[in-house]
């Protein structure tokens, strides 16, 4: 065996194996490698958008969670609001009411005062009739002295 010539076989099976490998096998290879570097690139850009979507959508929901907190403290204000002049109005009535109670109370005795210095009068009438009986001895006809009974009762 002439090692040259096993030398020089040998260097014509490896460059027609790096051929074979270079045209046939690599390109599947190279293509795969960058199919999966192509979805790795993808997946980190979605990865990207999906962080960036995230942030704006957490910060829409600060905004959204701001904007409620202060629709929610103004309605307290308007229900505060709102049941004071409740309140308000409550005691306008109640005060108009009072008033009125009173008003009708104050006419109640007044009526009452009223007929009871009627009463008394006639009853001072009475006894200033039967007093004058006994002085007299003799009835008095209350019928024939209406004008000066009616005068009294005006006198006291």
């Amino acid at each position: 065996m002439n090692l040259n010539l096993t030398m020089w076989f040998q260097a014509a099976v490896f460059f027609i194996l790096a051929y074979f490998t270079a045209k046939v096998v690599w390109p599947p290879v190279i293509g795969m490698i960058d199919a999966r570097r192509q979805k790795i690139a993808d997946g980190l850009a979605a990865a990207d958008r999906a962080r960036t979507e995230a942030q704006a959508s957490e910060k829409r929901v600060q905004a959204q969670l701001a904007s409620a907190g202060e629709e929610g403290q103004k309605r307290v204000l308007d229900a505060e609001k709102r049941a004071q002049l409740i309140i308000d109005e409550a005691k306008n009535t109640a005060t108009a009411e009072a008033a009125r109670i009173i008003a009708a109370a104050k006419a109640e005795a007044d009526n009452q005062v009223t007929k009871a210095r009627e009463e008394l009068r006639d009853q001072v009438a009475t006894l200033a009739v039967k007093g004058a009986e006994q002085i007299l001895k003799r009835e008095v006809n209350a019928s024939a002295h209406a004008d000066l009974l009616g005068q009294l009762k005006t006198e006291l």
